[in-house]
């Protein structure tokens, strides 16, 4: 199967996402699963993620070459946030597979539960801070001297969590483990 994940912003969350899922894929038992990233037309942030024309416009640009779109965007503490995607993944359910995930707050939560905090951080802090982003993982790339690397620690990181799929889906078990779960169902429609 091929997949599209579609992030609310492809200039960072893609180095994150697409080793990330595609370990994902993997652990869940799809042989060499094809994904990437949208990158072309460029999601540049939340508001354009969330808008039905600029996912139609992804959809009919990758129609026929995609069998599942993944829409992943952060949660931002929004409390509709998973409202509003229901009703985007039912506006495609007729023409397409389109799957809406929210990360809880933010896709960097995922990297960092994929990887060995530092001394003294406490995941639950991690888990309950509503800027994951700035508060956390910026700090923790430029520990870890990466701040400077494109997607400014994303790479590095996203490859060290791939490697460690069940810490991700125990310590992320309403956003990441349900993604997981959603995406196991689809094994049979191969």
């Amino acid at each position: 199967m091929r997949f599209l994940v579609v992030p609310e912003d492809s200039r960072n969350d893609a180095f994150l996402l697409e080793p990330v899922l595609r370990a994902l894929l993997a652990d869940l038992g799809f042989a060499r699963p094809k994904l990437m990233a949208c990158r072309d037309p460029l999601m540049g942030g939340i508001d354009q993620a969330l808008n039905i024309a600029r996912l139609e416009a992804v959809v009919a640009r990758y129609a026929g070459m995609v069998d599942t779109f993944i829409l992943c965007v952060d949660r931002d503490s929004d409390p509709n946030r998973r409202r509003r995607l229901d009703a985007i993944e039912a506006h495609f359910a007729s023409r397409t597979r389109l799957i809406a995930v929210e990360a809880w707050q933010e896709v960097e939560t995922w990297a960092l539960a994929g990887c060995d905090l530092p001394a003294g951080w406490r995941w639950q802090d991690v888990r309950n801070a509503r800027d994951v982003k700035e508060d956390f993982f910026a700090p923790f790339a430029s520990i870890r001297g990466l701040a400077s690397e494109p997607g400014g620690g994303r790479r590095t990181l996203g490859n060290e969590a791939a490697r460690r799929i069940d810490r991700i889906r125990q310590l992320c078990p309403e956003d990441f483990g349900g993604l997981a779960d959603r995406l196991s169902t689809l094994r049979t429609l191969r």
